[in-house]
């Protein structure tokens, strides 16, 4: 795998489109792009605060016009597709074939290549949109993420009001700090054509973490005694959708928990296209332990 570490002595300076970009992710992935000297537009569905430095178009992935507009002297695109359904992005992936940019996709880690279907439907629209944008001749850079740090901010609430965080069980896997994730995603955004390769890269963080794992790790970091409640599927679906989150969403969830299986992967691809390892989730937690106060 080529060095692909963004160099900023580089005359390279694309026009890069970032979808998802009001995101944990994105957000990162902004921030990194800017310090590059990058030119960055990013599509948002509402009205944000004015970044220097950021232009934004407001609108829908679903939207053709809107994709088209986003596009205009655009060179490359980050793509997180936030569907559960893969075929309403067939409008998005004409537009990106007749712009031509070079794609750079956010998947999962837990795609399987060697099976008919995914363990569960958010790993199968994964397989599906990478399916469609190599089918379109995109020749996408996939990156295959796993469990994001940042998704414990769900928990944010929880944890303020006591010490048991209750949830239904995930699978094991090894979590990844959104940061190392976010360089990542900026060396290969960064690339030269004559540097990129097409992956899937597999982005890990070290070590292989279950939910009581990491509520002991934040546990930790705040000087708590924390514990993990498994909660059962029926009951965890029926607090969800109190909550205020989407059926489809709400139910694509529980089948991931019960279906996904553990992953015991690790590898080295974040310390490959960045040149640092990927830090840990104590760490993390750590220099995040005051959101949880």
């Amino acid at each position: 795998m080529p060095d692909t570490t963004p160099s900023t002595n580089s005359p390279y300076r694309p026009s890069i489109l970032v979808t998802g970009a009001t995101g944990n992710l994105g957000r990162e992935i902004v921030d990194r792009l800017r310090s590059h000297g990058a030119r960055v537009r990013c599509l948002a569905r509402g009205q944000t605060r004015p970044r220097p430095g950021v232009e934004w178009v407001v609108g829908d992935l679903t939207d053709p016009g809107t994709v088209r507009e986003a596009l205009v002297s655009i060179d490359t695109v980050f793509l997180i597709w936030p569907l559960l359904d893969s075929a309403a992005a067939r409008d998005l992936i004409a537009e990106l074939t007749t712009a031509g940019p070079r794609v750079v996709y956010l998947s999962s880690s837990a795609v399987d290549d060697e099976a008919a279907r995914q363990s569960d439907p958010i790993v199968q629209v994964h397989a599906d949109m990478e399916a469609l944008l190599h089918d379109a001749g995109l020749r996408p850079v996939v990156l295959r993420s796993d469990t994001l740090a940042s998704n414990a901010r769900g928990w944010v609430q929880q944890i303020r009001a006591g010490d048991v965080v209750s949830g239904p069980e995930t699978a094991r896997t090894a979590v990844i700090d959104e940061r190392d994730a976010a360089d990542a995603a900026v060396a290969v955004l960064l690339a030269h054509h004559d540097q990129l390769d097409y992956g899937p890269h597999v982005l890990t963080g070290p070590e292989v973490l279950g939910r009581a794992d990491q509520i002991a790790l934040l546990g930790a970091a705040l000087r708590r005694d924390l514990r993990f409640q498994v909660l059962p599927a029926d009951l965890a679906r029926s607090r969800m959708l109190a909550d205020g989150r989407p059926g489809p969403l709400v139910d694509a969830l529980i089948a991931a928990s019960g279906r996904r299986p553990d992953s015991h992967r690790v590898t080295d691809h974040v310390e490959r296209l960045t040149g640092h390892p990927a830090g840990t989730f104590a760490r993390w937690a750590i220099d995040h332990a005051a959101e949880f106060n």
